[in-house]
């Protein structure tokens, strides 16, 4: 299995130039997103940089991508942004992932009311838009990165649970899950040791897509003053934030962290199709 993974399908997403052009631009923001500090050359959310008479500058040699209405350089801004969105979309996605992926798990292999329970909470959940419950919830309780990461949590995990059931039904009728069943295994054994395995592929695929959403779902809420408090600022805040000031000429404290917003979900779309096809043999090109 290991051996297949480090090859056959490693040389098989490498094959996409698209794909590969998307991770390259992928590691390149994830280091910048991770090390600020050593790629700006200013802390634009320490005071004691900031100096108004630097207020609208546009971009030039001093400040790349120009400033905004505090003086800060929308550059730097954009990486210390860039930081908070990343950090956002993955943390709430891999608890998405664990919450739906057990879920799913449970309910598809016991059925009975637990599936019932489970999956009519899912359903009910999906029959209202996403961005509506996640706004629901952030006006509930206020702004704050550990509030909207739970907020995308909720609103995501329907879809790890709904995925891992409907591949858990047909895996658990086949000969080496009924095997395991008839040697007395433990259901927890045949569950996490015999069948999740074989539910992990959709489950990768699923997850690489929608850290994408979780992130444009997080710049939205940021957008509309329901998301990241100022101190925390993410891509969507700086969008935003320079939204408010794009129809008075000082178009670039908006235009540039819209640009690396749509660079960042962009790359992360190429790589979550090619996930797809190449574990999905039906879906390959």
């Amino acid at each position: 299995m290991i051996k297949i993974f480090k090859n056959e399908l490693v040389q098989e997403f490498f094959e996409d130039k698209l794909a590969v052009g998307g991770l390259i631009i992928l590691v390149i923001l994830v280091i910048l997103a991770l090390f600020p500090s050593i790629f700006s050359y200013q802390n634009p959310y320490d005071l004691s940089q900031l100096y108004l008479e630097n207020s609208f500058k546009a971009p030039g040699h001093q400040f790349w991508l120009g400033t905004d209405e505090q003086g800060r350089d929308i550059y730097s801004a954009m990486l210390y942004g860039l930081r908070i969105s990343l950090y956002v979309g993955v943390a709430s996605t891999v608890l998405s992932v664990i919450i739906g992926f057990s879920l799913g798990l449970i309910s598809g292999y016991y059925g009975g009311w637990v599936d019932t329970l489970i999956m009519r909470i899912a359903d009910i959940q999906l029959s209202f838009p996403a961005i509506l419950i996640a706004l629901i919830i952030m006006a509930l309780w206020g702004q704050g990165v550990g509030k909207i990461i739970i907020a995308i949590t909720i609103v995501n995990w329907v879809y790890y649970a709904r995925t891992a059931r409907g591949v858990v039904l047909s895996e658990k009728e086949k000969d080496y899950a009924q095997s395991a069943k008839a040697l007395g295994m433990g259901n927890a054994s045949i569950i996490f040791g015999e069948i999740m395995p074989n539910v992990t592929a959709p489950i990768i695929v699923i997850a690489t897509v929608r850290i994408a959403n979780a992130i444009i779902l997080e710049a939205t809420l940021s957008f509309l003053g329901l998301g990241v408090p100022i101190t925390q600022p993410s891509l969507g805040s700086l969008i935003s934030n320079g939204y408010q000031v794009l129809f008075s000429g000082y178009w670039w404290a908006s235009v540039y962290p819209g640009i690396l917003l749509m660079i960042l979900i962009i790359s992360i779309n190429l790589i979550g199709d090619r996930m797809r096809d190449i574990m999905n043999p039906r879906l390959k090109r």
